[in-house]
């Protein structure tokens, strides 16, 4: 028996020593966001008082445009997602074009409340619109960004002229691959790991999955995301988000009048092309494009096939 209890003590004191090696090799403080806005805050960026935050934006485009695009990004992403695409948008459509840091992710960082269910995003973006005197919009969104864009056209039918889903979530995960940081980040007790280890490899690898493309993988990219992660109070954040993530009610696609324009990947390793033909079969008034090899989030990936695809859409 003491020699049973030695061994465990052996082990316990092995695995701290070990954890704590861990943590000084590959640990990660949090960065500042006042240093990272001298890095990824431009002249078009603008920082919004709301809710307790200071709400990273951009406004682009046609200022007199009274029906703006919104763009929302998906989970652990930035408005930085959608610079490509806004730089071909601002040229084909002449539509004011507004994209912003969802709390949790980007500049704006964490919401003191600690709160991130679906409820609390539609307020958000309630709060946001009204704050910029946006009483009508064409709504954009990604993954994540997608579900808060149909969620919110849900609640507020009168508010979306127009609706873009772009490889969105909305229905029961079924045998997608997934990210390996989305996997680690739901698995109790080790994902209190990523919030003082989070390497940059585990951020490439989880891109892998993202990206279909590996050869757009580039290390600027990889540096953006991570640092963005990395941003003050964004992983603990994040954690919540993932902790607390209920399946949005997919049924509630189906009472969408909006006209919507469903892109999607073919190739997405995280939401299955099968999603976009779910969400075909349930909305009223759509249209659909699939793009050949194309991962999870097009318009990283392919930005000029995407452009195209909306602009056609408005028109």
């Amino acid at each position: 028996m003491k020699n049973l209890s030695k061994a465990i003590g052996y082990i316990a004191i092995s695995f701290v020593v070990l954890l704590l090696v861990g943590l000084t090799v590959f640990g990660q403080k949090d960065i500042p966001v006042e240093k990272l806005k001298v890095k990824y805050a431009t002249g078009a960026s603008t920082f919004m008082p709301l809710m307790g935050m200071q709400v990273h934006y951009r406004s682009e485009g046609n200022k007199d445009d009274t029906l703006p695009l919104i763009l929302i990004h998906g989970t652990s992403s930035s408005l930085h997602t959608w610079d490509s695409l806004v730089n071909l948008l601002v040229n084909s459509t002449h539509k004011r074009i507004i994209r912003l840091d969802l709390p949790a992710f980007g500049l704006t960082g964490p919401n003191p409340e600690n709160k991130y269910t679906a409820a609390y995003y539609s307020l958000f973006l309630d709060s946001f619109l009204n704050q910029l005197h946006i009483n009508r919009c064409i709504l954009a969104g990604n993954s994540l960004g997608g579900a808060i864009a149909w969620q919110y056209t849900v609640a507020h039918p009168n508010k979306v002229s127009q609706l873009i889903l772009i490889d969105a979530a909305g229905y029961p995960i079924k045998n997608e691959k997934g990210s390996l940081g989305f996997k680690i980040a739901s698995m109790p007790i080790i994902n209190n790991l990523l919030l003082v280890i989070t390497p940059k490899s585990l951020v490439r690898k989880s891109l892998e999955t993202v990206f279909y493309n590996h050869d757009l993988i580039t290390e600027a990219i990889v540096t953006r995301y991570h640092e963005m992660l990395l941003s003050e109070g964004n992983r603990r954040a994040a954690l919540s988000l993932f902790q607390n993530r209920v399946s949005p009610d997919a049924n509630l696609i189906k009472t969408i009048t909006a006209p919507t324009l469903i892109v999607w990947g073919d190739q997405d390793q995280l939401i299955s092309v099968e999603d976009a033909y779910l969400f075909q079969k349930d909305l009223k008034n759509n249209s659909v494009v699939i793009l050949k090899n194309v991962g999870h989030i097009p318009m990283e990936e392919a930005p000029n096939s995407v452009a195209k695809a909306i602009t056609d859409f408005l028109k």
